[in-house]
C-alpha cells in the first residue's frame, strides 16, 4: 500500500498560504495561476486515477510548507503547462509575468531530460540539472517538491520504474537538498527513496522502531520533563520536543556495521530559545547535570554549515544511563535548518527581512557558482558529475579557519594546498609553505576540522608544482594547476612557432613586415579557418603546418576573379608541359592551392572553389566548407602525369595510456611518410592526430586498414576540419 496523498481544494491550499502571507494580490494571482492550470489539464488524469489537478496543487502545498514564496508557489500550479498542454512560456509570460513564466520553463526542461544507463550520458544530464538551474534557485526547490510528491505516490509504479527514481532521487535529488538546506524535504525523499530500493531494510526498521515504541517514548518524556523543568528554574524560555531519527540516517549507520541498540540519538530532543545567548545557557545547565559524551560536541552556531545550517549538538547520559542527542537553537535557526534557503523567501515582515533575504542568496549564488567553475575546468561529463559529488554535494566535510577566523569548508582528506586554492588562485599559485596551529607542515599535510591554516606566499614562486595533483583533492585545485601549466605551454608554443616562421621567412630572403602583414595574416586565418595569429604559430611548432609552405602560399601573385573566370569558359583541359597538381579547364598555369580543411589527394573526387584574389582553392567534393556554395566552383581533374605524395591528415584512437607511438610509426610502409605526430593523452587512452605523406587515396586507405587492424587502435579517421 503507497502514501496517498490529500485531495486538496484551493481554498485549503490558500487558507495554508495567509498563515505567513495575507497579501491580497499574491493571493489573487495564485488563485488565477489555479484556474488556469485546471482549465489546461482538464481531462487529464495521474496514473493513481486522480484527476491531474491534483498534482500540482500537492506540489504547491508542500511549497507552502517551507513557506516559499507566492511566486513560487505560482509555478508550481503551473509546471507542468508547458511540457503536457498546449501553454508556451510566452502566454504564461503575457498573462503572469517573466519570474513565473522562467521559473515554468525551468522546471520543463528539466523534466524534459532523458535518463540512460550509459554513465557519459547520465552524468552529461546531471550537469545540465546542476548547472542549468543556476539562473533561479527556486527551479530547483520547484523540481524537489515535484519529485517528493511523485515519489510518495510511487506506489502505482512499476518495481523497475520505483528502483530507477528512487535511485535518481538518492544521488542526485536528495544532496542538492541538503546542501540547500531543506532538511523537511531532504528527509522524507531518502526515506521514501529507501523504502523502494530496500524494502526489506526499510520495513525491517520500521518494525524495531515500533516494538520499543511505548519504551522509547516513555524515556524521552521523562527527559523532556527533567531538561524543562531545569531551564524552567534557571528562567529560560523554551520549547521542546522530542526528535524522531530518519529512517534513512539510522539505515546508514546500521550498514557502517553498527548494531541497532548501539544506535544513541535514537532517543533524541531539540530545544528552542529565543537567543543565540540562551542557547550556550541552555547548553551549560544541560552539561552541569547531565554528563556528556567525549567527542560528541559540535557546535554550529559558531561554525555554521555552508547551506546556512546553525545548531549545538551534544550527546549526554540521560535518564536511566540512557545516551540522548540533544540539539538546542533558536527558533530562527529552526527556520533556516527545515525550510533552508527557501525560508528566507516568505513575506513575514521583519527588520532585517532584506538582509536576511540578500544573505540567503549570496550563500545560495557561492553555492553555484561552486558549480559553474567544476563545469569550466573538468574535461568530462564523469569527471564533472564525480566532482560535483565529491566537492560540492559531499557529506564528508571538514571545517578549517584562516588566521583571521574566516571558515572555509573542504571535503575530506583536502590537504593544505587545496585550502591554499579555495582561498584564491593566486594564492595557490604562489604558495611556498604551510603552517597549521602554529606548526610547519608539508604541502600534503591532511586538514581537520579546527584547524587555523596560514599560507605562505612568495611573489618570487615560479607557480605550482606538477607533483601537487598527486595529493590534491578538490577539483578546483587540479583545474588551477593544470590550466596554469598549459598556459605556460601554449605560451612556449607560440614563442617557438613565431621564431621559425621568422627565421624561413629571412633564409628567403624576404621582408618580415611585407609577408605577416595585417592584410596576408587575415587571409592565413581564414584560408586555414583559424581564430588569430597564436593559433597559426602553435599549429607551426607543433608541425601541423610548416613554415615554408605559409611562405609560398602568401607569396603567390593574386589574380583579379573576373579575368579567372573569363580564360576558364575559354578552352578545354590543356594539360602539355603543366606542373600542377590539379589541372583547371582552360587554364594550364592557374595557380592551383590545395585546401587544408579537406586535404585532397589523388583518388578524391574534386572541385575547385575561385578564391577572392588567392586563385583556385581544390576542396574534395564531400567538403564540408563548399557544401552549400553554389557560385565561383569550377571544373578541376588530377594532372596524372605528376607523380608526388601529398599531404593529409589522420585521427588514431587507442584503447590504452601506454606510449604506442613507435609500433603506429612502424606501421607505415615505404609508400607512406609520416610527416608529424600530435599526442592528445584523455585519462585511460591516447589519441594521436598525424600528418602523412602518400602519392594516392588507395595506398592512404590500404595504410588506414593496417593501422585498424593493430589490437589497441579503436578507430583510424581521415581528419577534416
Amino acid at each position: 500500500m503507497g502514501i496517498r496523498t490529500k485531495l486538496l481544494t484551493i481554498d485549503e491550499l490558500i487558507d495554508e498560504f495567509k498563515k505567513y502571507n495575507d497579501n491580497e494580490e499574491d493571493i489573487k494571482l495564485i488563485r488565477e495561476c489555479y484556474q488556469y492550470a485546471i482549465n489546461k489539464h482538464f481531462g487529464q488524469k495521474r496514473i493513481s486515477g486522480e484527476d491531474y489537478i491534483y498534482h500540482p496543487l500537492n506540489v504547491a502545498y508542500i511549497l507552502i510548507d517551507i513557506k516559499a514564496d507566492a511566486k513560487c508557489i505560482c509555478a508550481a500550479l503551473l509546471h507542468d503547462t508547458i511540457e503536457d498542454t498546449d501553454s508556451t512560456k510566452e502566454e504564461l509570460e503575457k498573462l503572469f509575468g517573466s519570474d513565473i513564466a522562467m521559473l515554468v520553463d525551468g522546471v520543463t526542461k528539466i523534466n524534459k531530460l532523458k535518463f540512460s544507463s550509459d554513465s557519459e550520458q547520465v552524468a552529461a544530464n546531471q550537469r545540465k540539472i546542476l548547472v542549468g538551474l543556476s539562473e533561479d534557485v527556486r527551479v530547483i526547490i520547484i523540481k524537489l517538491a515535484d519529485r517528493l510528491h511523485n515519489m510518495r505516490t510511487l506506489y502505482v509504479m512499476s518495481p523497475e520504474k520505483q528502483k530507477k527514481k528512487a535511485r535518481e532521487t538518492l544521488e542526485i535529488l536528495t544532496p542538492v537538498a541538503h546542501r540547500l538546506g531543506i532538511n523537511k524535504i531532504k528527509s522524507e525523499l531518502e526515506d521514501l527513496s529507501l523504502r523502494y530500493l530496500k524494502p526489506d531494510a526499510y520495513f525491517d526498521i520500521v518494525e524495531k522502531l515500533n516494538e520499543k515504541k511505548s519504551e522509547r517514548d516513555s524515556s524521552v518524556n521523562k527527559m523532556l520533563n527533567d531538561v524543562s523543568d531545569l531551564l524552567t528554574e534557571h528562567g529560560i524560555n523554551h520549547e521542546i520536543k522530542g526528535r524522531s531519527k530518519s529512517i534513512y540516517s539510522i539505515y546508514n549507520k546500521l550498514n557502517k556495521g553498527k548494531k541497532f541498540n548501539d544506535i544513541y540519538d535514537i532517543l533524541a530532543l531539540r530545544v528552542f530559545v529565543n537567543t543565540e545567548q540562551e542557547c550556550y545557557l541552555a547548553l551549560g545547565l544541560i552539561h552541569s547535570k547531565y554528563k556528556p559524551v567525549p567527542k560528541r560536541f559540535k557546535d554550529y552556531i559558531a561554525m555554521p554549515k555552508t547551506n546556512l545550517y546553525q545548531s549545538l549538538h551534544t550527546t549526554v547520559f540521560g535518564i536511566d544511563g540512557k545516551l540522548f542527542e540533544i540539539q538546542i537553537r533558536t527558533y530562527e535557526m529552526d527556520k533556516i535548518a527545515e525550510y533552508g534557503i527557501a525560508s528566507h523567501w516568505s513575506y513575514k515582515e521583519h527588520k532585517d527581512g532584506a538582509k536576511a533575504s540578500k544573505d540567503a542568496m549570496e550563500q545560495k549564488l557561492q553555492i553555484f557558482r561552486s558549480i559553474i567553475e567544476l563545469n569550466q575546468e573538468t574535461n568530462t561529463p564523469e569527471e564533472f558529475i564525480s566532482s560535483i559529488k565529491n566537492d560540492i554535494l559531499t557529506n564528508d566535510s571538514i571545517y578549517v579557519y584562516t588566521p583571521k577566523g574566516d571558515v572555509i569548508e573542504l571535503p575530506e582528506g583536502a590537504t593544505t594546498v587545496d585550502f591554499a586554492y579555495k582561498v584564491h588562485s593566486e594564492v595557490g599559485n604562489k604558495m611556498v609553505g604551510a603552517i597549521v596551529n602554529d606548526n610547519i607542515v608539508p604541502l600534503d599535510y591532511v586538514l581537520h576540522t579546527g584547524d587555523i591554516i596560514k599560507i605562505n606566499t612568495s611573489n618570487a614562486s615560479k607557480g605550482p608544482n606538477k607533483d601537487w595533483l598527486n595529493f590534491v583533492i578538490t577539483t578546483q585545485a587540479k583545474g588551477r594547476i593544470k590550466s596554469f601549466y598549459s598556459k605556460i605551454e601554449k605560451n612556449d608554443l607560440i614563442e617557438k612557432g613565431n621564431d621559425l616562421l621568422e627565421k624561413e621567412i629571412r633564409k628567403n630572403n624576404l621582408s618580415i613586415n611585407e609577408i605577416l602583414s595585417n592584410k596576408n595574416i587575415d587571409i592565413l586565418l581564414n584560408e586555414y579557418k583559424l581564430k588569430d595569429i597564436d593559433d597559426l604559430y602553435i599549429e607551426i611548432a607543433s608541425g601541423k603546418r610548416t613554415p615554408l609552405s605559409i611562405i609560398k602560399f602568401i607569396s603567390k601573385k593574386e589574380e583579379p576573379q573576373e579575368s579567372l573566370i573569363d580564360k576558364i569558359n575559354e578552352t578545354n583541359y590543356k594539360q602539355a608541359n603543366n606542373k600542377n597538381e590539379v589541372l583547371v579547364e582552360g587554364l594550364p598555369d592557374i595557380k592551383v592551392q590545395l585546401s587544408g580543411c579537406c586535404n585532397p589527394i589523388p583518388g578524391d573526387k574534386i572541385i575547385g572553389y575561385i578564391t577572392k584574389g588567392a586563385g583556385i582553392s581544390v576542396h574534395r567534393t564531400c567538403c564540408k566548407n563548399i557544401a552549400d556554395i553554389d557560385e565561383r566552383l569550377v571544373s578541376v581533374k588530377w594532372n596524372n602525369e605528376l607523380s608526388k605524395k601529398f599531404s593529409t591528415d589522420l585521427i588514431v584512437r587507442t584503447t590504452n595510456n601506454d606510449n604506442l607511438l613507435n609500433i603506429i610509426t612502424k606501421a607505415a610502409s615505404d609508400n607512406i611518410t609520416i610527416d608529424s605526430v600530435f599526442t592528445i593523452s584523455k585519462g585511460e587512452y591516447k589519441i594521436y592526430t598525424m600528418t602523412v605523406l602518400v602519392e594516392n587515396v588507395e595506398k592512404l586507405n590500404k595504410f588506414i586498414v593496417d593501422l585498424s587492424n593493430l589490437s589497441y587502435v579503436s578507430e583510424v579517421e581521415r581528419l577534416m576540419k
